[in-house]
This record gives C-alpha cells, sequence and structure tokens, in this order.
C-alpha cells in the first residue's frame, strides 16, 4: 500500500534496541450527520467513509433504497474542523422516516435474545430458502478474504469483510479497525451501487460471528455467513430460525456448520 493512504500512518517503532519504520492502521472518529442532525459517532478506519455511512442506515433501519437518500457525502464547510470525519446524509423528500433509535453497544445476553431476534424479524423476516455452501469453497473463502485485504498485510491490524458469489467468487471486499465496520462499507458499497438486495451470495467475516454481523446479513437477504472465528450464542440462533447460513471457525477443511 502507498504510505498516502489515508488508512495507513508510517511511523517510527523500537524492536530489541533498534528504531524500524512500520505501518500502523488509522483509528479515527467518523460522525454521521441525519437530516442535519448528529446521529452517531463510529470508530473507523478512513477511507470507503460513504459505503460505510450507507451501510450503517441500511442496516439499521434508517433507510431502505439508494433513491431514499437525496443527498449523501462529506461535509463541504470549510470553517468545519476535520470535515474529512464528518458525513452528511439527507433523506430524499417522501422517503420513509422509520422510528429513530439510539445506538448502545451490547453484546447481547441469552435473556434478552428471544426479544431481539422477533424485532429483527419485523423488518428483515426470516429467508425462505437456506444456501448451503460446497466444503471446497467453503476451505478456500479465508484466503480469498486473506488476498483481498492489502492492508491488513501492511499493518497485521484490520478486520476483513467480502461478499463472494456462492461459487466463492470475490464480489468486495473493504476492510476497517471495527469488524461491523468492515461488514457495513461491503454492504453499503452494493447498495449504493443499487445491486441490492443480496440473494444467494455469502458474506465471509475475519472476526468472530455476532449477532450485529448476522443482523446485518439478514437486513442484506445474504443467505450465508462465513466467519473465521467462532459464533456466538445468539448468532447460532439467529441463523436457524432466520434460514440464514451459518459456518464458523472456517479453517481449511474444517468448520462448524450451524443448523437447526
Amino acid at each position: 500500500m502507498s504510505a498516502r493512504d489515508p488508512g495507513l500512518r508510517a511511523q517510527t517503532l523500537w524492536r530489541d534496541g533498534a528504531a524500524e519504520a512500520d505501518q500502523l492502521v488509522v483509528e479515527a472518529p467518523l460522525e454521521l450527520h441525519l437530516d442535519g442532525q448528529p446521529l452517531a459517532v463510529l470508530m473507523r478506519t478512513p477511507g470507503e467513509d460513504l459505503d460505510l455511512a450507507a451501510g450503517f442506515l441500511v442496516t439499521e433501519g434508517l433507510a431502505e433504497w439508494p433513491d431514499d437518500l437525496h443527498s449523501l457525502g462529506h461535509c463541504t464547510d470549510p470553517n468545519r474542523p476535520n470535515r474529512e470525519n464528518v458525513v452528511k446524509v439527507t433523506r430524499a423528500p417522501g422517503a420513509p422516516r422509520p422510528a429513530e433509535r439510539g445506538f448502545v453497544a451490547t453484546a447481547g445476553c441469552g435473556l434478552c435474545g428471544k426479544r431481539q431476534i422477533e424485532d429483527l424479524f419485523q423488518r428483515a423476516p426470516p429467508l425462505t430458502e437456506r444456501l448451503r455452501l460446497d466444503a471446497g469453497v467453503l476451505a478456500a473463502l479465508p484466503e480469498t478474504l486473506r488476498a483481498a485485504q492489502p492492508r491488513f498485510a501492511a499493518s497485521g491490524g484490520l478486520h476483513g469483510a467480502a461478499l463472494v458469489t456462492a461459487a466463492g467468487d470475490l464480489v468486495c471486499a473493504r476492510e476497517d479497525v471495527g469488524r461491523h465496520n468492515a461488514v457495513d462499507k461491503v454492504l453499503g458499497a452494493e447498495w449504493r451501487a443499487d445491486r441490492w438486495p443480496l440473494e444467494g451470495q455469502a458474506l465471509v467475516v475475519s472476526s468472530r460471528a455476532g449477532f450485529e454481523i448476522l443482523q446485518k446479513a439478514l437486513v442484506a437477504r445474504v443467505g450465508a455467513v462465513v466467519a473465521v472465528g467462532a459464533a456466538s450464542t445468539l448468532a447460532h440462533d439467529l441463523a436457524v430460525q432466520a434460514g440464514l447460513s451459518l459456518y464458523s471457525f472456517v479453517r481449511g477443511a474444517a468448520f462448524n456448520a450451524h443448523q437447526p
């Protein structure tokens, strides 16, 4: 990657008493404003900010189709400090106004899981057909994702997410310091390109599979989630109830298939 990449910063570090040049992943806040009001602050890796904003909006139920937005762009006010870290979104006249939400980071728990899944199904019903991936395709997907992570290769400090076909062909890949952000960047890129919804495709993540990643996949109508890491109980429950194929701990020919 180029030293001018906004997602990486060249840094001198010390190893065994000697100075060495290295690359660190950039982590910076992104302020998201909706219809003139502050909505959320996302700690992200700069780059693909508009994809991130779009993915966040659609997976959190604040937009449904690209036509719902009148504008989506970085702040252009020359008097606004750090305007490169501010994205402003305006919904189109007549676009649906979903109920406003407060955004609180949670890990989820077994007691509240039933309610969380029921609430999600109100706007993203279960899939009608479960997508099964061939074992040979699954075995190759972690390397497909790794090959699409140049910033990870340079820094070792980013999560990755990729959208692939059922045959394992790469469609879109993104990286970010936040695992949810990497997913939102991929989904947002496809949404902005009007390639939506994403039936018959799979989402591959370099992280564990938590409930939040599964719910984003379900909103996008992705048919399968493939995780290099483990899955949580709530992610398992959602996958089973939603008809969403979930594969965790995918390491070569070995993997866990979460089935009813």
